[in-house]
Order: structure tokens, then C-alpha cells, then sequence
């Protein structure tokens, strides 16, 4: 656990050195070339953005989205599910031997070649105005031929800062000859870090699976499996939010309106509990943070008190024990000792056993 909270401290250090310092923004010259987005997309687009239907050429589903600060923008994620078989996985081109040369082993993986295109545009009382933004992403996928299931779904996600306000994202999957163009709708909305001058809040809280540090910053829009990278984190997230007994509560989150001291460093007491309904089963101990970038790890273990009576004698032992399967809330109470701020939020979950 000490080294676990080891790794964690030198690897917060390091992405607030990254947004503080190298901020996450996708210059419009970092994005590929074929910027602009194709008449065609377009005109899907525009076909269903006052209504938000959407076309099933290829059938996806925008599944949830969350955003991170970018300083000084913030950085949407959105998650997206779509079948296999609605990707076009096919195994890849065999390039013609010489009949001299030996004979090339059969391809073991399938890969699947899309376009995804994003369009932002500012929403005003429900209505899409001024465009602000589009984004074009080759999406390429590999699966392995003996493990794949044409019926099986997988979880998709990409990422774009933009400045805070409310925004229309209409999305595209398509094909690579555009003649199967499938479309979303999703409304967003990014507050403004600046404006939390009397309160405070959080983005919204991440349960992580796996979080792993990458050798750079993304800088340009991609298309991950499973995962989705933020500065120089890889993190998967339980979307979900199901776990299993033994497994831990690894949180990741970032505190809007605490403020800093002279050295820039914070001063925040958060605590954490998890109720069972209205029963408290875990009250963890108080955590300390220099920074408002929140990741902490936290271990679904209940302490009981088991009583053993021998003759007229009766003694006490603490014991840890995992949380039974059912539903529970988790407890986040946050307070910025600089400006004596507090907040409260909870975030349900559950455990199968």
C-alpha cells in the first residue's frame, strides 16, 4: 500500500507539472491534415442535429462522457460502443511472394479500418449555433481471429479540449469510402474553472480499473479500446461502476476553486466513507492533498469487532473483512483549508460476489 501511494504521489506530481506547464491543446495544425470534414458527413449531420436522430449506417451508441481540466481548456472524453461486425473486420491485405520465397504465415489478427469525425458546435437554449470546432480520426482496430465474436461490442473512446460553455457534439463512424456513415447526438457542457470563486466542485469522480503512466503527452485526437489517455495517464475506468469483493475503490478526480498559498501548493482535507444505505461500513482516514488533482486508491475492506466469550470471560478482536455483494454509496467530503470551503458529493456503486 506504501508503495502504491508512493507511485501515486510522484505520478501526480508529474501530471500537474504537464497541465500547469505543457497544457493539453490540440493546435489545429497537430490535427491530421484532412481536417475538414466531408460534404457528405456534413450533410448527415445537418439532417438530424435539430432532431437528434440518428443515422444507423454503421449503429454506434455514445455511452457516457466526462471531462478533465486542460489548462485553460478542459478535456471532454467520450465513450462510444459499436459491434464488431458493424466495424468491417476483415484480415489484412497478403502482399503476392515471389515463388521463390517461403510462404507467408496466415494472418492472425482481423483489423477493422474507420473514419470518426466529431463537430462541435455552441448550443444556445437547446438550438446548435456557431461551429467551433471539427475534428477528423482514423480509427484502426485489431482483433485476434480465434478469440472474435462479430456479435460482440466493444467500448471505444477519444478526447478534445474546448474551451467551457455548452456544446452539440454530432459524431460520425464511417467507412472509408463514406458510403456508410452512422451518426450521434450528444449536448455537453464544460463549466469554467475561473468562475468557482465562492464554491468549489469537482470534475466528475472516475472509479479506475488500471491507471498507468505513458512516455508522452497525447497531442492529437485518437481513437483507444477500453482505455482513454489524459496528459500522461492511461486509465482504463469501471464506467460501470461494479466490482468485485476483492477489489479496491481507485478514485481519480480534480477539485475546482481550492486555492493555493504562497508556494502554490494546496491545503485539502478529504474525506471518504461508503455507506450501506443509511449504515456506515467503511469510515477511511482523513487524506491530505497539496494539489487539487485527486487520485487515491481505496481499499473495500469493512472492520467488525468479533466478541468471544469463554467462560465468564469475554474478549474483543478487530477483523477485516470484504463488503458483502449489494449496493453502496461512496462519501466524498471535501475541505479547502485556505479558503475554509467545503463539498460535499456521493457516487453509488456496487459490489458483486
Amino acid at each position: 500500500m506504501k508503495l502504491k501511494a508512493f507511485f501515486f504521489t510522484v505520478l501526480i506530481s508529474g501530471i500537474i507539472l504537464c497541465l500547469f506547464s505543457a497544457p493539453l491543446s490540440f493546435a489545429q495544425g497537430e490535427q491530421r491534415t484532412a481536417v475538414i470534414i466531408p460534404p457528405q458527413v456534413k450533410t448527415a449531420f445537418q439532417e438530424g442535429m435539430q432532431s437528434r436522430e440518428a443515422r444507423v449506417d454503421i449503429p454506434f451508441q455514445i455511452t457516457n462522457s466526462l471531462y478533465l481540466p486542460a489548462i485553460p481548456n478542459l478535456h471532454a472524453v467520450i465513450f462510444f460502443k459499436v459491434k464488431n461486425i458493424d466495424l468491417g473486420f476483415a484480415p489484412p491485405a497478403v502482399i503476392p511472394q515471389a515463388e521463390t520465397q517461403e510462404e507467408q504465415p496466415a494472418p492472425t489478427n482481423l483489423i477493422a479500418q474507420n473514419y470518426v469525425f466529431l463537430q462541435f458546435n455552441k448550443l444556445e437554449t437547446q438550438t446548435p449555433g456557431e461551429l467551433v470546432k471539427e475534428v477528423y480520426i482514423p480509427m484502426r482496430i485489431e482483433e485476434e481471429s480465434a478469440s472474435y465474436d462479430p456479435e460482440q461490442e466493444g467500448t471505444y473512446t477519444t478526447g478534445y479540449p474546448l474551451p467551457p460553455g455548452s456544446y452539440l457534439l454530432s459524431m460520425a463512424v464511417t467507412s472509408q469510402d463514406l458510403q456508410k456513415i452512422g451518426t450521434q447526438y450528444l449536448e455537453i457542457t464544460l463549466p469554467d474553472p475561473l468562475s468557482f470563486t465562492d464554491t468549489i466542485d469537482t470534475t466528475p469522480v472516475i472509479f479506475a480499473k488500471n491507471i498507468k503512466q505513458v512516455a508522452t503527452p497525447e497531442t492529437t485526437a485518437e481513437i483507444h479500446e477500453d482505455f482513454f489517455v489524459y496528459s500522461i495517464l492511461q486509465i482504463e475506468p469501471n464506467i460501470e461502476r461494479i466490482f468485485t469483493p476483492q477489489d479496491n475503490l481507485d478514485i481519480f478526480f480534480f477539485i475546482f476553486g481550492a486555492q493555493a498559498n504562497a508556494q502554490g501548493q494546496s491545503d485539502i482535507d478529504v474525506h471518504f466513507e461508503v455507506f450501506r444505505g443509511e449504515e456506515l461500513v467503511i469510515n477511511f482516514a482523513n487524506q491530505k492533498y497539496s494539489n487539487p488533482l485527486v487520485s487515491q486508491p481505496l481499499p473495500m475492506k469493512k472492520t467488525i469487532i468479533v466478541r468471544t466469550t469463554k467462560g465468564t470471560e469475554t474478549s474483543e478482536a478487530r477483523e477485516q473483512r470484504n463488503l458483502e455483494a449489494g449496493g453502496y454509496t461512496l462519501s466524498i467530503t471535501i475541505k479547502d483549508n485556505i479558503s475554509t470551503k467545503t463539498f460535499k458529493k456521493t457516487i453509488d456503486f456496487e459490489v458483486r460476489g
